[in-house]
């Protein structure tokens, strides 16, 4: 599999042309996986994460199915944010561009000019529809788009689209297509809730399940730093201004946190943009032009950005908090790296939350512990040292060592009996402090957890 190049997918020849021009060398698992699977013409749950290469891995067997000469809906790609909206229609032109006989291709998200496109949709169909659910179904229900035509529906981040409350919308629109529709599913993860969707739609689908390890990205340095007695926003803005970053983000859990820390950045004399679920569609836009045109270094942002930037030169990210879906850690420093280009990630973490940690590292994610000293980053002890320290304290400490090597020699019977007393309040002794140990740190989670629920609100 490993070996398989673009050329093996009987694209069309103009497509094997454009993705030299992308500089694509050789295709991704996921892209190897898949694009064979839609180009039999068969339904496929693809399991994949963001980063992975999976919008060529729908875009470009579409591209080479849809029939220009015929001038109707022929495949629809629905995706839950505007940002992921924008990129796959990007991306589309992308390859547009070098089509002998190019295609319509029309985008429709919440936030635009929705009677514009009602006239532009009564004068002439897109043959390939990208949009937000909302919208489109907007626009099914206007009787302004006609879907009945098309053969291919996408739903892209179909988690996220289910998290985001927008799975009913799809399911609407997934009861306009005719009977004999190819049905491709990508989500970085399959919820239980997801399930009877997939099932109502989906007949023996081919499911390709690509590990979220194949996508951790060699070129990301992951650094691990713990906030423990420390100001987090002065931490923030002295690991930003440490360096030059080309481009900096800092991903915050909640929008809340996004404002406070965006509030404390710019008191500091930096330009920092936003970006966050609440902000007014038109800003929001606005904002992601400004980043694309290098306007901003600093762009502090939340998981829906985790998903839906996709910004060439982030050589910095900053994990503001652990998120509280795992997954979305690797869609965050996906956003670095890329294009065979360099990047570091710096998780900033609290000793509460070594078990999260673990489960990163369990999911192959491999970091470096650092702490600034005198104005540098510098590599510090393993955060594992517990771990090792804990099985030291199993032992005997030299003196109890000392005792127990003397109960090998012929001693009086008394003697035994100090030696033995002395072993085992010195266990005791250990077992309080392991005790100890453990109550403060539920103790901390606890506080963790009441904080994060404090910031949810």
């Amino acid at each position: 599999m490993s070996d398989k190049k673009f050329a093996d997918f009987q694209l069309q020849p103009y497509l094997l042309t454009a993705i030299q021009k992308i500089n694509f060398r050789q295709p991704t698992p996921v892209q190897q996986r898949v694009i064979p699977v839609i180009m039999a013409g068969r339904s496929v749950v693809g399991q994949s994460a963001t980063g992975s290469g999976k919008t060529h891995a729908f875009l470009l067997p579409i591209f080479s199915k849809i029939k220009p000469e015929d001038q109707t809906v022929q495949a629809v790609i629905t995706t839950p944010s505007r940002e992921l909206a924008y990129q796959i229609y990007n991306a589309a032109k992308q390859l547009n561009k070098y089509a002998p006989h190019p295609l319509t291709i029309h985008n429709y998200v919440g936030g635009t000019d929705k009677q514009h496109q009602v006239d532009q949709l009564s004068r002439k169909q897109p043959q390939l529809v990208i949009g937000t659910p909302g919208r489109v179904l907007d626009l099914i229900k206007s009787q302004a788009l006609d879907i009945h035509t098309a053969k291919m529906f996408v739903v892209d981040e179909a988690d996220m689209t289910l998290d985001m409350g927008f799975l009913h919308e799809v399911d609407q629109i997934a009861s306009h297509f005719p009977n004999d529709l190819q049905m491709m599913v990508f989500s970085a993860t399959i919820p239980q809730k997801l399930r009877p969707f997939l099932k109502k739609y989906m007949e023996n689908p081919v499911v390709e399940e690509i590990p979220t390890e194949a996508v951790i990205n060699p070129d990301v340095d992951n650094w691990l730093m713990s906030t423990k007695g420390q100001d987090r926003n002065q931490l923030i803005y002295r690991l930003l201004t440490l360096g030059e970053p080309y481009l900096a983000l800092v991903f915050a859990n909640t929008k809340e946190r996004a404002v406070k820390l965006t509030q404390y950045l710019e008191n500091q004399g930096l330009k920092v943009a936003m970006i966050h679920g609440g902000l007014e569609a038109r800003r929001r836009k606005r904002t992601m032009r400004q980043i694309r045109d290098l306007e901003y270094q600093y762009v502090v942002a939340t998981d829906l950005a985790a998903r839906g930037i996709d910004i060439d030169g982030v050589s910095l990210v900053i994990n503001d908090d652990l998120p509280t879906d795992l997954e979305y850690f690797v869609h965050r420093v996906g956003r670095t790296g890329r294009n065979g280009m360099k990047g570091t990630a710096i998780t900033l973490y609290e000793p509460a939350e070594d078990d999260l940690i673990a489960k990163l590292e369990e999911r192959g994610v491999k970091f470096v512990p650092k702490e600034l000293k005198n104005g540098q980053l510098v590599t510090t002890h393993d955060r594992n040292r517990r771990k090792h320290y804990k099985r030291r304290q199993n032992e005997l400490d030299p003196s109890m060592k000392g005792y127990v090597k003397k109960t090998k020699k012929k001693v009086k019977p008394g003697y035994k009996k100090r030696i033995k007393k002395a072993i085992k309040e010195d266990e005791q002794q250990k077992r309080k402090l392991e005790l100890r140990h453990k109550i403060r740190k539920a103790k901390r989670a606890r506080q963790k957890q009441h904080r994060r629920e404090r910031n949810a609100r």
